[in-house]
């Protein structure tokens, strides 16, 4: 962010101190972090008030501070320290970050959905990158305060902007997408996360729909043409990607291996390859490859940002584990719809003659957590022949399995991940996959680390 203190000036309700040349270099909510010539962001929470850390702020380099009206100024302020006077400090970086976003200008695309918007939002960022200056979102900093400083992280020459959109009820998103009036939007799929908040699978659909509300005339809207849910969004400038016949970009000719996937769109002879596991990745990929062409990206480029992908971590990550054991990372989060997607994953590897699952606790379910805990029961395939489930919640996943009393599977029930240690152990082998998936609470990262190999870990 380049900004001069004189352009915010025109935004805050009033304003004091010095408004001379001053350029602001980014905006700062931590006092403990070095902030050279940013914009101190005081927030008002529920065990502090950033607003009594102001000096501190200063020592750390800020230069000016965004004020609500009716708080004290500390005593020993500089008088010419430039203070920017609101009613809302959480609002005024929302009024400042688009301003800045159409100062700069950039294609916005905005992604949300229940599961697969960080690797999304990874995947066009590659595709992105190949012929524009990208900025994406980085790390979670995906709510009403994060996409803001986001907006205002990115460099003035930025030509691509890809931001991610979360929310854990309504209205959340519509604010979002007013904020941000992106260019393109796009919906990855409809889960169970937030059903505690948002009632149901209809009420999580509507909430993600509000990221339409500050789409731009004409933009595109790119949705998840396998959810029922969705089926009733239509218009010339919608887009359905996925396998069923009712997608306007349908997906075919997949095949799956440990380096990862391949794939087709209906219309076309391209083969794109990702190297990553699992059909609902491929979804996010002709997510990324749509987007690819809305920007006029040639086809080559896209083959090549695909390949040479760079994802966050802990999405069906592969590893390779002690004894050449293939171990699957995709302990980040689970719901149910991603959960039974990663067993699917796993049933599709084929050079493999054993294959367990690790799966733990799903939060945030609602009333039916027990019932959609048990329903994964269901999903578990033949070709897997372990499953040891680990937490409480998880042991609902294992009484589930026992009583369909598979002569073909191994059931193991564990209260903490300690526990599962032990029956892991016995099935390292190098013709063994190992899937270890839950929400993020149970960090079943502590548990894979334990079986991977030293040499591999100590080159990270």
């Amino acid at each position: 962010m380049k900004l001069d203190i004189k352009e915010l000036v025109s935004l805050a309700d009033r304003s004091t101190g010095k408004r001379e040349n001053l350029l602001l270099d980014g905006v700062s909510k931590d006092t403990r972090k070095k902030s050279v010539n940013a914009l101190y962001l005081p927030i008002a929470g529920e065990r502090f008030d950033g607003h009594d850390f102001l000096l501190d702020a200063i020592k750390q380099g800020c230069t000016a501070t965004i004020w609500q009206e009716g708080k004290k100024l500390p005593v020993g302020l500089p008088e010419d320290f430039p203070v920017l006077f609101t009613s809302d400090t959480i609002e005024f970086l929302q009024k400042i970050s688009k301003y800045y976003l159409k100062k700069v200008n950039p294609v916005v695309v905005a992604v949300t959905g229940s599961n697969g918007k960080t690797t999304t939002k990874d995947m066009i960022e590659c595709v992105s990158s190949a012929n524009f200056k990208t900025f994406k979102t980085q790390g979670n900093y995906n709510n009403h305060i994060g996409m803001p400083l986001t907006i205002l992280a990115m460099d003035e020459t930025t030509e691509v902007l890809i931001l991610e959109m979360g929310m854990s009820n309504f209205n959340e998103i519509s604010l979002l997408s007013k904020i941000a009036e992106p260019d393109v939007a796009v919906i990855t799929n409809i889960g169970e996360s937030h059903l505690e908040q948002l009632g149901s699978r209809e009420g999580i659909a509507k909430a993600k729909l509000e990221i339409a509300d500050g789409l731009k005339q004409g933009g595109l809207f790119i949705i998840d043409g396998d959810e029922p849910l969705l089926s009733h969004v239509k218009g010339e400038n919608v887009l359905k990607v996925g396998f069923g016949d009712d997608s306007t970009l349908k997906l075919s000719n997949i095949k799956t291996d440990t380096q990862g996937v391949s794939f087709t769109l209906e219309e076309g002879t391209t083969v794109y390859q990702i190297p990553m596991l699992g059909r609902h990745n491929i979804k996010n990929a002709a997510y990324a490859i749509a987007v690819g062409h809305y920007l006029n990206i040639e086809e080559n480029k896209i083959l090549e940002g695909l390949e040479n992908l760079n994802v966050t971590s802990m999405r069906l990550e592969m590893k390779r584990g002690r004894k050449e054991t293939l171990l699957i990372n995709d302990a980040y989060n689970a719901s149910p719809t991603s959960m039974i997607a990663a067993l699917e994953t796993l049933a599709e590897l084929k050079d493999y003659s054993r294959k367990a699952a690790v799966l733990g606790d799903m939060y945030e379910l609602g009333p039916n957590e027990e019932e959609m805990h048990r329903s994964i029961a269901n999903h578990v395939d033949s070709s897997i022949n372990h499953v040891i489930c680990v937490g409480q919640k998880g042991s609902w996943i294992a009484d589930e399995l026992k009583k369909q009393k598979r002569i073909d599977l191994e059931v193991v029930q564990c209260l903490t991940k300690e526990e599962a240690e032990t029956p892991i152990e016995r099935l390292l082998s190098k013709d063994t996959a190992i899937l270890f998936k839950a929400s993020r609470g149970m960090a079943l990262e502590t548990l894979i680390s334990t079986f991977i190999e030293e040499e591999q870990e100590s080159k990270k």
